[in-house]
């Protein structure tokens, strides 16, 4: 999970970044971002239920080769078409990791430490966030785009080496056929696709601003050190509040922690246009982070919790299709909105999404 995730992490920057120095516009951006998300959209589900049939370690390790794969394109092929095409790869490996690792999680955990297994996890993958775009901008200034995407297939290896090595504890898989009826009898669940926009809401929230705060960082001539260390802060916000996770969602409920979640996050994509000073826009991400840093782990209990057993790879699987389905034309979209009304209106139209989130959160007795 380390090494995979901040494999995505930094590439994320890194294709970013290299599209902007390549010329490519605020749209164009959004559609490299859109691209990565067209095999999760297409592959999620039915990768989490072969994964309930025959467990996670091969599929792992295809998610490196593809992740490292998807560098190796940039540094060879220096043209924009070829990070439409490492983006397009990239997005296998992070369907592979996003779908598999959190049911892992949740295939190792017992329901009475479920909340601090998941909230572990959690903290690992804003190490991973705090990492990847660090290094990635770090590279970038040290040594070049090109060199850059080379330097960062070291991460997939790592997660490579881990999973040959020892792959082998990870839990084999749990059914030998499909459950007939299964997905039907999930979206006429009402908890359930209540939960799943939610979950939708937070992903396309928190990859939104990691997506744009390069390109509006790159238009106040942030260099591309400070843009990895804004999004380094977002990390870190969000591991402060992930530590504290299990305590709070015992005390408050995971419902209404992740309502509270959204308003704070609402209220960070709103100050964004407000400021170009990087120490300004550092404590504006940290305020974004702690709101966003609570969605995700949240909305994986939830999912686990309502999910039968064995059956939770293909939940999990069915929750990143619709995430993607909002990822895949929601950064295309913001896109041509930055383009024709800029970038504040970007992050404003963002909070507004978040507030809506909000309401959507908020504690249904009648569950």
């Amino acid at each position: 999970m380390l090494f995979g995730f901040a494999s995505i992490s930094s590439a994320r920057v890194a294709l970013s970044l290299y599209a902007l120095d390549l010329g490519a516009s605020p749209s164009a951006v959004g559609m490299l971002v859109g691209a990565l998300y067209v095999f999760p959209l297409l592959i999620s589900w039915p990768v989490g239920r072969y994964a309930d049939r025959l467990g996670s370690r091969w599929l792992l390790l295809l998610g490196a080769v593809c992740g490292g794969g998807a560098m190796l394109i940039p540094y060879f092929v220096r043209e924009l078409p070829a990070l439409f095409v490492a983006s397009t790869l990239l997005g296998i490996s992070f369907t592979l990791y996003n779908v598999l690792l959190p049911n892992v999680v949740g295939l190792l955990s017992e329901p009475h430490d479920r909340a601090r297994n998941f909230s572990n996890a959690s903290l690992v993958g804003s190490t991973t966030l705090f990492v990847g775009p660090l290094l990635a901008g770090i590279a970038v200034d040290l040594s070049g785009h090109a060199n850059a995407c080379l330097y960062l297939v070291a991460l997939p290896v790592a997660a490579a080496t881990a999973l040959v090595a020892w792959g082998g504890v990870l839990p084999g898989g749990s059914r030998a056929v499909g459950s007939a009826g299964g997905l039907r009898e999930t979206l006429t669940d009402p908890g359930m696709l209540r939960i799943l926009a939610t979950s939708s809401l937070v992903q396309v929230g928190q990859d939104l601003y990691q997506f744009y705060i390069p390109v509006y960082g790159h238009g106040i001539g942030l260099s591309a050190s400070a843009i990895g260390g804004l999004l380094a802060t977002f990390a870190a916000a969000s591991f402060v509040v992930r530590f504290f996770l299990p305590s709070v969602v015992a005390r408050f409920g995971e419902e209404r922690v992740l309502g509270v979640s959204f308003y704070v996050a609402a209220t960070g994509f709103g100050l964004v246009p407000l400021f170009e000073n990087t120490l300004a826009l550092a404590a504006v991400t940290f305020i974004f982070g702690l709101g966003m840093g609570c969605g995700q782990p949240i909305t994986t209990m939830l999912i686990f919790g309502r999910t039968a057993r064995g059956r939770s790879g293909e939940i999990l699987g069915l929750r990143q299709s619709v995430n993607n389905a909002m990822r895949v034309s929601g950064p295309a979209l913001f896109g041509f909105v930055a383009t024709a009304f800029g970038l504040p209106a970007v992050f404003w139209l963002s909070a507004l999404m978040m507030g809506g989130g909000g309401l959507l959160s908020r504690p249904h007795v009648s569950r």
